[in-house]
C-alpha cells in the first residue's frame, strides 16, 4: 500500500502526459511576483475585433474592446476580451448589451476606448442619434472591466459627417486633467476636457484642433483613431489614415508628439523632413490596412502596440461584405525621442509576448 502511494500516482501523471490530456505549468509562473512571457504569432485575435483599445485592469487581467461585429455568427455592439498575457484571448460577451436611448435604431456601434478612474469604468463610443442622423459620442459606464456597460440617456456630442468618432479618454499624469481625443472625416483631431463625472464636458471647455490632414503627406488625407500615451516628457498621439476598409486598403499608424497634452503636436515628418516620415506601421505582403492601434506597457516597461489588420486571403465576415479585422500586437521602440516598430511593418513570424506576472 504504502508503495503504491507513491509509484502508483506518478505512473498516472505519467500516461496523462503520454496522452496529451494534462500540461505541466513551470513553477517559476506560479511563484508571487515572477515574471514570464508566451510566444505569439500575428494575429493574437483571429476573429473580426476592429479599431482595438486595450486596457489594464486593477483586476491584473488586460481587457480590450471593439467595434461591433454583426453577422450570422454573433451580435455584439461592443466587444470585449480579456488577457493574462496579451497573447491569448478569451472572448466575453457583450459590454454593452443595451442600447443608449439616443440610438436605439441603429446596430452600429465604433471604436470604443474605456478608462478605470475611482472604482468605475467609463467607456466612450459612437453611434448615429436616432432623431439627429448623425454621429455622435457616447459614454456608458460599469462596476466592471467586462461589463455590462449601461449607456447615458444623452450623448456627450453630435454634429455632421463622422467627425466624432474614435473617442479616447486620458487623464493627464502632469496636470490632473480628464481629456477625451477623437476625430475623423476630414476634420483634424480634437481634445476636450471632461467634466469630473466624466460623462460630461468641463462648462467652459471647447474642442482644440491638434492633428490637421495633409493631402500631400501619404495616408494623411484623413486622420482618425487618436491613442495618446506619456513617456519620459513626451506625449506621443498616434494617429491612422486614410482608407481603412475599402479594397485597395490605404492605412497606416503615425505618430506626433508634444510637451503638453493638449498640444501642439509636431508630426514627426515636420522634424524630418521626410516624406512619410510620420509613418511607423503600414502594410506588408501579409497584412493589409494596418491602423487604429492602442499601446500598453508590459511588466519589463516594454511597450506594445495593439491594432487591427485585414488579411487580403480572409477579407470578409462570413456571410457579409463587412471587412474581417483581426488585432495584432507588435512591440515598439524609442530611438531619439520617437517611437518605431521593426521594418514598420506587422511581424508575421513567431516572437517573444510581452513579459507578464
Amino acid at each position: 500500500m504504502t508503495r503504491w502511494r507513491i509509484v502508483g500516482p506518478l505512473m498516472i501523471l505519467v500516461l496523462l502526459l503520454a496522452a496529451g490530456l494534462f500540461t505541466l505549468t513551470p513553477v517559476r509562473s506560479k511563484l508571487p511576483g515572477a515574471n514570464h512571457r508566451s510566444t505569439y504569432t500575428n494575429p493574437v485575435i483571429r476573429w473580426d475585433f476592429a479599431d482595438p483599445h486595450v486596457l489594464r485592469a486593477s483586476d491584473g487581467w488586460y481587457y480590450a474592446y471593439s467595434t461591433e461585429h454583426l453577422t450570422f455568427e454573433r451580435l455584439a455592439y461592443i466587444q470585449a476580451a480579456r488577457s493574462k498575457n496579451l497573447v491569448n484571448w478569451e472572448l466575453l460577451p457583450d459590454a454593452m448589451p443595451e442600447k443608449p436611448e439616443w440610438a436605439n435604431t441603429t446596430r452600429d456601434f465604433w471604436a470604443p476606448g474605456v478608462i478605470e478612474a475611482d472604482g468605475r469604468y467609463y467607456m466612450y463610443f459612437s453611434g448615429i442619434h436616432d432623431e439627429r442622423e448623425s454621429m455622435c459620442l457616447g459614454v456608458a459606464t460599469a462596476g466592471s472591466p467586462g461589463g455590462p456597460f449601461a449607456p447615458e440617456d444623452e450623448p456627450l456630442r453630435c454634429g455632421e459627417g463622422f467627425v466624432n468618432i474614435d473617442p479616447m479618454p486620458f487623464d493627464d499624469p502632469e496636470t490632473g486633467k480628464r481629456l477625451l481625443y477623437w476625430g475623423s472625416d476630414g476634420s483634424p483631431i480634437l481634445v476636450q476636457q471632461l467634466a469630473p463625472d466624466r460623462t460630461s464636458f468641463a462648462p467652459g471647455s471647447s474642442p482644440e484642433e491638434l492633428i490637421y490632414p495633409d493631402a500631400m503627406q501619404v495616408y494623411e488625407r484623413l486622420v482618425e483613431g487618436a491613442f495618446v500615451v506619456y513617456r519620459d516628457g513626451y506625449y506621443y498621439l498616434f494617429y491612422s489614415g486614410d482608407n481603412c476598409c475599402s479594397p485597395p486598403t490605404s492605412y497606416a499608424v503615425m505618430v506626433a508628439r508634444s510637451r503638453n497634452a493638449t498640444g501642439p503636436f509636431e508630426k514627426r515628418a515636420e522634424t524630418t523632413g521626410e516624406f512619410g516620415g510620420s509613418v511607423i506601421l503600414h502594410m506588408n505582403q501579409r497584412w493589409e490596412g494596418t491602423g487604429h492601434n492602442s499601446v500598453i506597457r508590459d511588466e519589463a516597461g516594454q511597450d506594445w502596440t495593439l491594432y487591427h489588420a485585414i488579411d487580403p486571403d480572409d477579407r470578409y465576415n462570413p456571410g457579409t461584405e463587412a471587412p474581417k479585422r483581426p488585432m495584432l500586437i507588435d512591440p515598439i521602440v524609442y530611438r531619439d525621442g520617437w517611437p518605431q516598430i521593426k521594418n514598420q511593418t506587422p511581424s508575421t513570424t513567431e516572437r517573444q509576448g510581452p513579459v507578464v506576472r
